[in-house]
């Protein structure tokens, strides 16, 4: 405890705290039906997927990364500072701070590919995504809109569940929570959905 609260450690027991604070709260939504993390995952800046994809080996969801990276910058700071105590004397927050960032980012590297094999990704890729153009799927994050991805889940043929990231189809009104979309296209990994047309006759969700 004294190594917690002590001002040359201060930095790691802030990140300890949102750990502790973001577990916490992830937890509580999970209780009322809401999700955290797949907010996150919708709000996080496409232009910053390309420098988390290479820190983010398996490929887990923003916000358990995030947790990753907290928790593993936590201990590697704890540690650091209590050996340089044993051996001579903390080292100032300047030094500590990028020494343990450094000392992180191989082992956040193969947590991240640990986790992945634990926590199910946001596609399979037991079949392609191009078989998944033309399904229907049920928005669970959205609603979707032109803007920010939501998200879509849908079986494929084999019975295997997705989620995927979409959007809805230019000049489409904002299509809710809930809803029934048909997938019509994608671009890369993000599919353009509109709403399933009542008389259309289409492979279903489950």
């Amino acid at each position: 405890m004294e190594l917690f609260l002590a001002p040359h450690s201060l930095p790691f027991a802030i990140a300890a705290v949102m750990l502790i604070a973001l577990t916490v709260i992830e937890m509580a939504c999970l209780l009322i039906g809401f999700s955290l993390g797949e907010v996150v995952d919708k709000a996080w800046p496409d232009d910053m997927a390309g420098l988390m994809s290479w820190l983010n080996v398996g490929g887990v969801p923003v916000l358990i990364l995030l947790m990753i990276i907290l928790g593993i910058f936590a201990m590697t700071g704890f540690v650091l500072q209590a050996v340089a105590s044993a051996i001579w004397t903390p080292l100032p927050a300047l030094i500590a701070i990028p020494t343990a960032l450094a000392g992180s980012v191989p082992t956040i590297r193969v947590a991240s590919r640990w986790v992945a094999r634990l926590v199910p990704r946001d596609e399979s890729y037991a079949v392609d995504l191009a078989d998944l153009v033309g399904r229907t799927a049920e928005v669970t994050v959205g609603p979707l809109d032109q803007a920010l991805p939501g998200r879509v889940r849908l079986k494929d043929r084999y019975g295997n569940w997705h989620v995927l990231r979409a959007k809805a189809a230019a000049e489409e009104a904002p299509i809710a929570i809930g809803a029934k979309v048909l997938l019509v296209d994608r671009n890369s990994d993000i599919f353009i959905a509109i709403p399933v047309p009542s008389d259309l006759d289409v492979p279903q969700t489950s």
